[in-house]
C-alpha cells in the first residue's frame, strides 16, 4: 500500500489469533502496521507480532528494493508491535534504531539487549531528518504504555499515531470503523482519558493530513471526524443518546423485568435503548457500550451475599477504565435477602461524577404490583428527558424549573430571524413569583442582546453538570452574527419557536421580555414565563463547578498580565483597563484574575 510516493505500508494481516491481548475478540483478525520511509535515508516504523516475522520482512525487502535500512524508529514496545527489534536489527547491522529513553530500557528488559551502540533517544520536541522528510516526535506517555512516542512528519503531514486511533480487524476485511475503534480504545486506552487530552492538545497545533496508527486502516479523509471522538472518549463525554441496560438473571425473572423496562422506555421516546446479557454478550463491546451511552441500568441477583460474577466482571470493568459523568439506574432481584443495588453501588463509589437514580427496582422472586410500579417510576425518570422534548408532551408549566436557577452558567437561544444563535450567560435572577418573572442581564456588545431587543423572546437553558467545555467553546467564545453556532449542532423546538438544548441541559424556560432596563453596559430584560420544561435531575452547572471541574488550566506560563476565568484568555500587561472586554467570551474586567 502506497501512502505517499515515498511512504510505503508494509505491515501483516492476523487471522491467527482469536482473543488479542489474551481477552478482546477479534472475529475479523487484527492488523499490526509497519510502514517504511524512502529518502535520502530509509526508516521503518515499528515492527509485527512475532508470528508474521518472515512475512513482515519480505514486505519490507520488496519496498526498499535493493536499498538498506538506515533507521529503525520503535514507537511502542508493547509486544504486538516490537517482537521483531532483534531479529532486525541483526538482519540489517549498519542500522540503528530512534526511540525514547524507557523504550531502550524496556528493549534490555525484553531482548537482553539496549543497543547502547546503535541506538538514538528521542524525546518531546526534538527533530530527526531523513533528507527531505523531517521527523518531529511528541512524547504520549501512558498512551497507554509509559515509553510511547508518536512521530510527525513534517514534510508529508502524516501522523505516525503508534496505538492512537487504531481499531479492531484485519485490514482485508471490509468493517465499520466506529464500533470497533470503540471497543478498542475503551477497552485498551479507556483509563488514560487525561493522557489522551493531553495528546489531542499537542496534535492540535499540527497540520494533519493523514494518520498512520499502528492497528487498523490509514485514515486520509475527514480527520476531525476522527479527532473529535477521540475528543469525547477521552473527555468521558456523552457520545450518543440512550441508555444501555445490562444484566445478569439465572431463572428468567430479571430478564423479564428488563424486557418490560426496555419497553416502557422505547415507547417514552428513548432514541436508543441497548440491553446486554452479560453472561453471553462481548463483555469489552459492552463496557464500551456503556461509555457510548449517557444513562445505564445495572440489573442483576443477589449472589453469596454479594452479585452475580459477570456482573461483577462488568462493573469492575467500568471502574478500572475511570467510568463517569453517567446516570445509572439499579434493579436487584433476591429471593429473601436482596442486596445487589447496595453491592453495585458500592463498587461505583470511586467513579467520579456518577448520578444515582432515586428509584431503585427491588424484586423478590419476581415483578409483583409493588416492584412493577417501581420499575415504572425508574422508566420515567431515565425518560424524564424524552418526555419532555417531546412536542405533545402535556409537561409545559413545570415551574419546579425555577428551582434550577442559582448562581450557575446558561445557554441563552434566541433567532435573528435568519438563523439560531446562543452565547453563556451567568447573570439570571428570578426576581419575583407572583407574577413570576426572571431577570437576564446581557452585554450590550453581544449580538444576541440586538436581536432580543428586536424580537422580544429567548429561551433559557440551564447546563446541567454533565455539560463539556465543547459546550461553552461552541457557545460562549464566538460572534453568531459571523458564525452558525448550531451548524452540525442537533435542534430541538420550543412553543415559541426557538431552540432548546436536546442535551446537557436539566431544563429551560421561554422567555418574554416585558421590560428593559438600561444599566450602561449592559441590559436587563425583566422576562415572563411562557413555558418551563425540567429533562432531567443532574445538577445545575455553577460557575465554581466549571471552574474547577470543566475549563481546561490556562496557558500562562511565563506570560505577564491578567486571565479571564471565564475561558482562559489572557491579557498581556501591567494593568488592564478597567473597562476592558474579553474578546472571547465578552465578560468584563471583573472576571479577569492576575497571574502570579
Amino acid at each position: 500500500m502506497q501512502i505517499r510516493e515515498d511512504i510505503l505500508y508494509v505491515g501483516v494481516n492476523d487471522h491467527i489469533t482469536d482473543l488479542f491481548e489474551g481477552q478482546y475478540k477479534v472475529p475479523n483478525g487484527m492488523s499490526y502496521n509497519s510502514y517504511v520511509i524512502l529518502d535520502e535515508k530509509t526508516a521503518v516504523m515499528d515492527t509485527v507480532d512475532a508470528r508474521f516475522t518472515h512475512q513482515w520482512l519480505d514486505n519490507i525487502t520488496k519496498a526498499l528494493n535493493g536499498r538498506n535500512a538506515d533507521f529503525l524508529i520503535v514507537q511502542h514496545m508493547e509486544m504486538d508491535h516490537a517482537a521483531n527489534i532483534a531479529t532486525f536489527m541483526d538482519l540489517y547491522p549498519e542500522a540503528k534504531i530512534v526511540s525514547s529513553a524507557k523504550a531502550f530500557t524496556m528493549m534490555k528488559n525484553f531482548f537482553g539487549n539496549d543497543f547502547a551502540d546503535r541506538r538514538i533517544e528521542v524525546g518531546e520536541g526534538d527533530t530527526f531528518s531523513l533528507g527531505k522528510h523531517v521527523l518531529a516526535f511528541v512524547t504520549a506517555p501512558m498512551v497507554h504504555w509509559p515509553e510511547v512516542i508518536v512521530t510527525y512528519d513534517t514534510t508529508s503531514k502524516v501522523l505516525f499515531s503508534a496505538d492512537g486511533f487504531g481499531k479492531f480487524g484485519a485490514l482485508d476485511v471490509q468493517e465499520d470503523w466506529l464500533d470497533e475503534a470503540r471497543r478498542y480504545y475503551i477497552g485498551i486506552v479507556g483509563k488514560y482519558g487525561n493522557q489522551v487530552q493531553n495528546l489531542l492538545k499537542k496534535a492540535s497545533a499540527l497540520d494533519i493530513q493523514t494518520i498512520c496508527p499502528l492497528h487498523g486502516p490509514v485514515l486520509t479523509e475527514n480527520l476531525g471526524y476522527y479527532l473529535d471522538l477521540y475528543n469525547t472518549w477521552s473527555s468521558y463525554s456523552i457520545e450518543s443518546e440512550g441508555i444501555l441496560i445490562a444484566y445478569t438473571s439465572i431463572y428468567g425473572n430479571t430478564k423479564k423485568a428488563v424486557e418490560l423496562l426496555a419497553e416502557k422506555l422505547r415507547s417514552n421516546g428513548c432514541p436508543s435503548v441497548v440491553v446486554r446479557d452479560l453472561a453471553r454478550c462481548d463483555m469489552a463491546q459492552a463496557i464500551a457500550e456503556a461509555f457510548r451511552y449517557g444513562k445505564l441500568v445495572l440489573a442483576t441477583t443477589t449472589y453469596n451475599a454479594d452479585i452475580f460474577p459477570f456482573m461483577h466482571t462488568f462493573i469492575h470493568g467500568l471502574a478500572e477504565r475511570n467510568y463517569q459523568n453517567r446516570t445509572v439506574g439499579l434493579m436487584e432481584n433476591g429471593s429473601w435477602a436482596p442486596l445487589a443495588a447496595k453491592v453495585m453501588k458500592g463498587m461505583l463509589e470511586k467513579c467520579k461524577n456518577i448520578t444515582f437514580t432515586q428509584n431503585t427496582v427491588s424484586i423478590k422472586s419476581a415483578l409483583n404490583e409493588e416492584s412493577t410500579q417501581a420499575l415504572d417510576a425508574l422508566a420515567d425518570e431515565l425518560s424524564s428527558a424524552y418526555l419532555a422534548q417531546k412536542g405533545d408532551t402535556q409537561q409545559k408549566n413545570d415551574l419546579s424549573a425555577l428551582f434550577n436557577i442559582g448562581y450557575g452558567l446558561y445557554a441563552l437561544t434566541s433567532n435573528d430571524g435568519t438563523r439560531d444563535n446562543a452565547l453563556i450567560i451567568n447573570a439570571v435572577t428570578q426576581v419575583t413569583n407572583t407574577p413570576n418573572r426572571i431577570a437576564v442581564t446581557l452585554n450590550k456588545q453581544n449580538y444576541s442582546c440586538h436581536v432580543i431587543q428586536k424580537t422580544k423572546i429567548m429561551n433559557l437553558n440551564c447546563l446541567s453538570t454533565d455539560a463539556p467545555f465543547e459546550i461553552f467553546e461552541r457557545f460562549g467564545f464566538h460572534s453568531g452574527r459571523t458564525v452558525d453556532k448550531f451548524k452540525d449542532f442537533p435542534k430541538l423546538r420550543s412553543t415559541n419557536g426557538l431552540v432548546f438544548l436536546p442535551s446537557y441541559i436539566n431544563s429551560f424556560l421561554s422567555l418574554k421580555v416585558e421590560e428593559e432596563v438600561d444599566l450602561d453596559t449592559h441590559v436587563m430584560f425583566i422576562c415572563s414565563i411562557t413555558e418551563s420544561r425540567v429533562l432531567s435531575q443532574v445538577e445545575t452547572m455553577t460557575y465554581t463547578y466549571y471552574q474547577k471541574y470543566v475549563k481546561p488550566a490556562p496557558e500562562t506560563e511565563g506570560k505577564k498580565g491578567y486571565v479571564c476565568q471565564i475561558c482562559g484568555y489572557v491579557y498581556e500587561g501591567d494593568e488592564l483597563p478597567a473597562d476592558f472586554i474579553c474578546p472571547l467570551c465578552k465578560h468584563g474586567a471583573s472576571d479577569f484574575e492576575k497571574i502570579v
